[in-house]
């Protein structure tokens, strides 16, 4: 689903992944989305941005997720 809808460009905002046409990024669109925000909320704070943009966005988080990489949990210190 993510095909061609989501893009990362060096020139913009840092390479991050962005919903193609906007400078709105994956990451965005998940801090609101895991803040409580609805994709409904969303797209009336983004005019450019698609329902179809913000599934791509977590498609596209999925996949990332899904790679083989392993994430460190919090260091405990003794």
């Amino acid at each position: 689903m993510s095909d061609g809808l989501i893009q990362s460009d060096p020139s913009v905002m840092m390479g991050k992944p962005v919903v193609a046409g906007t400078r709105i990024t994956v990451e965005l669109i998940l801090e609101k989305l895991a803040a409580g925000e609805t994709i409904d909320q969303i797209l009336d704070a983004h005019a450019r941005l698609t329902r179809e943009g913000v599934l791509a966005a977590l498609d596209f988080a999925a996949k990332v997720l899904r790679a083989d990489v392993v994430y460190p949990g919090p260091q405990k210190v003794a």
